[in-house]
């Protein structure tokens, strides 16, 4: 099958197509109470950019080719039109953890923030165990650790969580070494390492594959450069992938979707429920799960929805000053290469 490239929409194309948002979460999550994201509506539909507010350009450029992408570009064909999903717990009391799992109906899975700053091993032991105890015996329990920990603390810290049954540990340390390392002392407990951002933020998303330091991948549609660069990537990686979300709004949950839709073999639920942790949304119906999946849709715009939840005026024209920005750091990778950000089949 042979890609035509399609020229990328204009800047004032994007901007004239765009709304700022801010969603509240119910819960605070990477350090924040508020998501805030870029919403363009594109010929086949809405599409989202939402780097998070610390990258730099040249890394948020990757995010804009994957909202082009999606709201102009038609996706590859889908092999399934459900994805089963895992719940989200954010690192929060052990009071706390029940009601965030109530809205989660029916997921199988559970993903638990880990290693969070100011937070100690115990602290995660009892969040652990108390997913453990919901969730009962069947249900299967992962770990994020987002690099917080050295190849020692992970060491201890894997050892002392490995009672609850582990399905795998994600992102342990920070560093490609520090994941092979780890991954080699605890490869006998048979508890496997998942690479995260060792692949999102890295230079060569295939390094830690190659590397051998991990023993599955996540992938995420937006810092990948959108749903067919990151089947490129799970094709020449050759690992089992968990495809997840950045805490994206529906729109970018959809974007996930779809890359999950697309995958062959899905052996992980997958993390594309974050949408469960936002108090409102910019669709009246919301990609949330139900009986732990969730289906592969694009969802509308809700007009209204979007003018309720538009950001401050200050907050706005940073995004607006973001994007254009972003789309230079776009056009000169597409000047460069030859190619442009939206291949059409």
């Amino acid at each position: 099958m042979t890609a035509t490239l399609r020229p990328l929409p204009t800047l004032a194309e994007l901007l004239e197509l765009a709304s700022v948002v801010s969603l509240p979460l119910h819960t605070t999550f990477r350090g924040v109470d508020a998501r805030e994201a870029l919403i363009l509506r594109g010929p086949e539909g809405a599409s989202e950019f939402s780097p998070f507010v610390e990258y730099g350009d040249e890394e948020a450029a990757a995010w804009l080719a994957a909202a082009i992408d999606f709201g102009w570009v038609a996706p590859p064909p889908l092999i399934r039109d459900r994805i089963p999903v895992n719940a989200t717990l954010p690192a929060i009391g052990v009071q706390d953890v029940s009601g965030v799992l109530d809205r989660y109906p029916g997921c199988r899975t559970i993903k638990i923030k880990v290693a969070e700053h100011g937070q100690t091993l115990d602290d995660d032991i009892a969040r652990v165990r108390e997913a453990r105890n919901r969730l009962g015996a069947d249900g299967r329990i992962r770990l994020d650790a987002n690099g917080g920990w050295n190849v020692d603390e992970a060491e201890h810290a894997i050892h002392a969580l490995a009672e609850f049954d582990l399905e795998y540990v994600e992102q342990p340390c920070a560093s490609v070494d520090d994941l092979w390392e780890i991954r080699q002392r605890v490869k006998y407990m048979g508890i496997p390492v998942a690479a995260d951002e060792s692949v999102r933020q890295a230079d060569d998303p295939l390094d830690v594959a190659r590397r051998g330091a991990a023993d599955l991948l996540v992938i995420k549609a937006q810092p990948l450069g959108g749903i067919r660069s990151a089947l490129d990537i799970v094709q020449r990686a050759g690992l089992p992938v968990v495809v997840s979300s950045a805490l994206d709004t529906s729109i970018g949950i959809a974007m996930g979707a779809h890359l999950a839709a697309c995958i062959p073999e899905l052996e992980y639920d997958c993390g594309l429920a974050t949408a469960a942790l936002l108090v409102a949304d910019v669709t009246a119906e919301p990609l949330v799960p139900v009986d732990g999946s969730i289906p592969v849709v694009r969802p509308e715009l809700d007009e209204a929805l979007v003018q309720q939840s538009l950001a401050a005026a200050d907050r706005d024209l940073w995004w607006r000053e973001r994007l254009e920005r972003v789309y230079g750091v776009l056009q000169g990778w597409s000047e460069s290469t030859g190619r442009h950000a939206a291949p059409t089949e």
